[in-house]
């Protein structure tokens, strides 16, 4: 049986059998069979989550056939769950319509990213996908195929309140209803900072920005600040060649090559973080939101990231920092952040706060375990909250801790789904195994 792999190859399963269901009828057909031959069953996006929260080894399911715009009105998109966000924003650039918001990375599915709470930057835009959802098609434990929708009430309101970042524990999501606005322009600028700058500025840089984001180069006091406003044109996107040489050249190929000589030269990082820093420079252009909000990662990368109550990000920052300066590790990777509102969905990670968000990096093929504990002890002493779909050690426990809904989440789950049909490790470690298991 096919192997699954995920796209930074630290997570794989080897399921009892791989299906491509091409509608809700084919994934209910094998919801049924999972149940009646004791196995559990998952459907995967496209492995860009570096935890095994689309592991199984019963029946994997591959949603390559459920893609594409399923139903549109006004100010709303019914798409199929397997589709790529590239391709969804193609669809919906040629439809002249946008999302208010989106995540950097545009190869998972719309229903991967939205159960796992992709998100993107903006203190008071809309960040989260899961925050553009108005409606959810989802196939239960028992086979049946149920549609919840913004502003149903009862158990069907708690349900959509809880599986727009559901895990994939509530039910598997076949199709999602997307909240769309006619298509818009963003104005991108690129500025270098120093550390110490942005940490002075922080609050005039969130409130002035529509989308903010900033890279620090460990080793150094050198900041890449991104902002992204809305803007009335005229486009002005940088030329072909211009967006070779930033998207291909500098942010992959030059990239990916110091990442390998870091590997073999691990002192020489500090030397290659200053370079590039020097390097920075400032850079502006107007274009197709998605195109802005888009980025290309062809660098295989480890991530953990972590939400943390929007006042604490200067402090969270400062700490990773000096763990970075008196550790001696040698991080070639930049340290992202990024900013939220508060969030209605029961396990975003935005979930009732204004929300800060600090995701730490480090070369697929030089993981550093110990890199990743000493920054994941700073953020839960800080009350963060894990992405779901990046690297973490929390357990229900802790989770407990952290998300006023987590219980109504989990009392759901264990009603919905009581046997775990659509349970792995990772739920169980996340959430508590269910009741019949």
């Amino acid at each position: 049986m096919d192997a699954f792999v995920n796209w930074s190859r630290n997570q794989s399963a080897t399921p009892a059998e791989v299906r491509t269901p091409a509608s809700a009828a084919d994934v209910a057909q094998a919801v049924r069979d999972a149940a009646r031959d004791g196995r559990r069953v998952r459907m995967v996006g496209s492995g860009h989550s570096f935890t095994g929260v689309a592991l199984t080894d019963g029946i994997l399911l591959r949603p390559a056939a459920l893609t594409g715009v399923l139903d549109a009105g006004d100010g709303w998109v019914k798409v199929a769950a397997g589709t790529p966000l590239h391709v969804l924003n193609d669809e919906l650039h040629r439809r002249g319509l946008a999302l208010a918001n989106m995540g950097d990375i545009t190869a998972q599915t719309i229903a991967g990213a939205v159960q796992t709470g992709t998100h993107g930057t903006g203190r008071r835009i809309v960040t989260g996908l899961a925050d553009q959802v108005v409606g959810l098609e989802m196939v239960l434990a028992d086979g049946s195929i149920t549609t919840v929708r913004e502003g149903d009430d009862g158990e069907a309101g708690d349900l959509f309140a809880a599986a727009r970042v559901g895990l994939g524990a509530l039910g598997v999501i076949t199709a999602v209803t997307l909240q769309v606005e006619p298509a818009f322009l963003l104005r991108g600028r690129r500025e270098p900072m120093r550390f110490s700058d942005v940490l002075e500025s922080l609050d005039d840089l969130t409130e002035q920005a529509d989308h903010l984001d900033f890279y620090w180069l460990p080793h150094t006091d050198a900041c890449l600040v991104k902002r992204n406003d809305r803007s009335p044109g005229p486009a002005a996107p940088p030329s072909a060649f211009r967006r070779w040489l930033d998207n291909e050249f500098l942010e992959n190929t030059l990239f990916g090559a110091a990442c390998a000589l870091g590997a073999r030269l691990p002192r020489a990082i500090p030397g290659i973080n200053a370079v590039s820093a020097k390097a920075l420079g400032p850079s502006e252009c107007v274009d197709a939101s998605y195109k802005i909000f888009a980025t290309v990662r062809r660098v295989r990368f480890l991530e953990m990231e972590y939400a943390v109550p929007r006042e604490h990000l200067a402090q969270a920052l400062c700490e990773v920092r000096d763990l970075v300066e008196r550790s001696g590790w040698m991080i070639g990777f930049p340290v992202e952040v990024r900013v939220a509102p508060p969030s209605e969905a029961w396990l975003s990670t935005a979930y009732g706060r204004p929300t800060a968000y600090i995701a730490c990096h480090v070369y697929q093929p030089t993981p550093n375990p110990a890199y990743f504990e000493g920054v994941e002890e700073i953020m839960t002493r800080l009350r963060g909250r894990p992405h779901w779909g990046k690297l973490h050690t929390r357990d229900a426990a802790y989770l407990d801790t952290v998300y006023p809904r987590f219980g109504e989440f989990v009392a759901l789950r264990d009603r919905l789904d009581p046997h775990g049909l659509f349970a792995n490790d990772y739920l169980d470690r996340v959430l508590g195994a269910p009741p019949g298991r």
